[in-house]
């Protein structure tokens, strides 16, 4: 990770405001940088869910520019507050987590991260350490430092309460719980995605009203567009890229994405400046460079960071070979499957069976969408049989591949 110590702190602001929608307040962030030391930079990720997505480390990337610049990271993992669950931008109340869930999530959270921050330049902590042991008089006396009218100014539960939805009490807490972290930690700076930015203001109130002069400054960073190039990254729209993924399929999605959006990743998910930025831009405009070979620099930055630089180049000769030149891959999976016959099947139960589709409506989607090809030709008829009895290469949009052998097929209820 490169060394930015040494810069001023007007510089320093320049590399943080990257990317960023707002600073509340910048002039302060700028005091603070003047102080001339480390600054206890905080964000707060409640494990949710196993596994990180390329929207995650928008704010890991701000993180690791902070951390370039000599100040301290703290990567707050919510495992307490994970368990009331955020309610910003929800029009109804989260399903709460159990422990034992929260717990296997954040051990993921805890390997995946270091694949952006630098681990020596990171305090690793769970909210629980101080949030667990607040009494009932400590939580009555959080509560009373802010009001139900103010609660009531945020978007979602304004609307929430204007339709007569419900809205539990443990969903005022939640904001003020997270605020406390700012608390605990004396936090400078606390980093969030723009829907968290009436979270991150009450951080601020919170941590004057427990005496801190100079609360934090909040940074509100955009929200990461998916693949589809229209709706954020997440997991339920079926847009994003884990940053477990394989490297192949790692790349192919980033290649999947609009030329207009790919400028946002370079913006928020690299190290590049504004000016090596706007370079490539005009490079592009000018006609002097090709948007496909920018994004498959895009592709293989993003590729080395999370599975080294020997997989990315690999990855790039598989995109090029498969999807290029419209070559098959080297190496195409030869699975065992189970069907109701041996001899025949509909292609949209081969699709489900073989694993490229979640359920059987989705496989009939994706062959009537013209996704699916069997030995290269298209298939649309999501009821046509293919015969069993013969070697065939299944395909299933641009990246998934299986050869089908008849010795790998077993009928349903025949015994292995």
């Amino acid at each position: 990770m490169s060394d930015l110590h040494g810069l001023s702190p007007e510089e320093q602001l320049k590399r943080i405001k990257k990317g960023v929608l707002e600073i509340i307040e910048e002039k302060e962030l700028l005091e603070k940088l003047k102080e001339g030391r480390p600054l206890i930079v905080k964000a707060g990720f409640d494990p949710t869910a196993p596994d990180l997505h390329l929207g995650h480390t928008v704010l890991l990337q701000k993180l690791r520019t902070f951390q370039q610049l000599g100040h301290t990271v703290y990567f707050i993992i919510g495992d307490f507050t994970a368990m009331i669950g955020d309610p910003s931008g929800r029009d109804k109340t989260r399903p709460p987590l159990t422990k034992e869930q929260v717990i296997e999530n954040a051990k993921t959270y805890k390997e995946q991260v270091f694949k952006v921050l630098d681990p020596n330049k990171t305090v690793v902590v769970f909210n629980s350490e101080w949030l667990a042991d607040m009494t009932a008089q400590d939580l009555i006396r959080l509560t009373a430092k802010y009001t139900v009218a103010r609660m009531l100014e945020r978007e979602d539960f304004k609307k929430r309460f204007k339709e007569n939805k419900p809205i539990a009490i443990h969903e005022f807490i939640y904001p003020l719980l997270q605020a406390y972290d700012s608390v605990a930690i004396k936090s400078d700076v606390e980093l969030g995605g723009s829907d968290q930015r009436f979270n991150l203001l009450i951080g601020r109130d919170i941590q004057k009203e427990y005496g801190i002069e100079k609360p934090q400054v909040a940074i509100l960073l955009p929200l990461l567009v998916g693949t589809d190039g229209v709706r954020k990254m997440s997991k339920s729209y079926g847009n994003y890229i884990g940053i477990t993924e394989p490297p192949e399929e790692m790349f192919g999605k980033i290649m999947s994405i609009p030329d207009e959006v790919m400028w946002d990743y370079w913006q928020l998910l690299t190290d590049l400046t504004e000016e090596e930025i706007e370079k490539m831009k005009r490079d592009v405009q000018s006609g002097e460079v090709n948007p496909m070979e920018v994004k498959k620099r895009l592709a293989m930055y993003i590729v080395e960071r999370f599975h080294g630089e020997e997989a990315s180049i690999k990855a790039k000769e598989h995109f090029e070979k498969v999807h290029s030149r419209k070559e098959l891959p080297d190496e195409i999976p030869e699975p065992e499957i189970t069907l109701p016959s041996t001899e025949k099947t509909p292609v949209y139960e081969l699709v489900y069976r073989t694993g490229f589709a979640p359920s059987k409506s989705e496989a009939r989607r994706l062959i009537k969408g013209g996704a699916v090809k069997i030995d290269g030709k298209k298939i649309t008829d999501p009821y046509g049989e293919v015969s069993l009895e013969r070697e065939f290469i299944l395909q299933v949009g641009k990246r998934k591949f299986a050869r089908i052998k008849p010795e790998n097929i077993k009928a349903e209820g025949e015994q292995s």
